[in-house]
């Protein structure tokens, strides 16, 4: 099979497509076609709407890549017909019914708590003391602080937007599991692979682990796009 030449990066809740930039040179030197969704986080659907956009303006095959709550747009974008594969970031992957607020509602004891402060008009942020720990803990400390300080308000609304048919079951996936992940649990992200039937990888590395090792979120990519288009359902 042909090697997909398309990638688009889709971002998750707190943070904006800029933090792709490592990732994005990396596969642009390559040769790859690299575009990066800009989600204004407000509602699941919306981001979704978002993201098809950047589908429709692909000239091929893409491979959709999705990290933590982008994964959950994702799972519901990537029936789009231009979508070969799906790579997962340490990332939700819903199921039918299941939306990012359902899949946190009940963590396993003794898990990290993410330093989600209570909501603002309906937003949602971290505290940013505590963001770095939480979010970036191999991150260099100078630019885990502007994380910090940069965040885009998260909608409540689009942490309780529910998946209506998970991708995941049309499409082959890779996921890459973060084992220092203090916002999605290890065991969590397995779990997830697991049932999307994902080739898993495994790495050190904190949540933002796509800033920290954009090389090991490559390596996973090019491996997605050497798997070639699929069969379009």
């Amino acid at each position: 099979m042909s090697t997909v030449k398309n990638v688009v990066l889709v971002h998750g809740g707190f943070v904006d497509g800029s933090g792709w930039q490592g990732v994005y040179r990396l596969l642009t030197r390559d040769g790859f076609k690299v575009s990066v969704v800009q989600n204004p986080t407000h509602s699941l659907e919306g981001d979704v709407e978002v993201t098809h956009r950047v589908l429709d303006a692909q000239d091929g095959p893409a491979v959709l890549v999705g990290h933590s709550y982008g994964g959950a747009v994702i799972t519901e974008a990537g029936r789009h017909r231009a979508v070969a594969g799906l790579v997962y970031v340490t990332a939700f992957a819903p199921d039918k019914g299941e939306s990012v607020a359902s899949l946190i509602a009940h963590p396993a004891p003794g898990a990290p708590v993410p330093p989600i402060l209570p909501p603002q008009d309906g937003f949602l942020f971290l505290d940013r003391e505590k963001f770095p720990a939480s979010f970036a803990a191999d991150v260099p400390p100078e630019d885990a602080r502007f994380m910090a300080d940069s965040q885009v308000p998260w909608g409540v609304a689009a942490l309780e937007g529910a998946v209506t048919e998970p991708a995941w079951r049309a499409r082959p996936s890779w996921y890459l599991v973060a084992t220092d992940d203090r916002m999605i649990p290890p065991p969590a992200q397995r779990t997830m692979a697991g049932r999307a039937g994902a080739k898993v990888r495994e790495t050190a590395g904190s949540h933002a682990v796509y800033v920290s090792r954009p090389e090991t979120v490559v390596e996973l990519i090019k491996l997605a796009a050497a798997h070639g288009p699929a069969h379009q359902a």
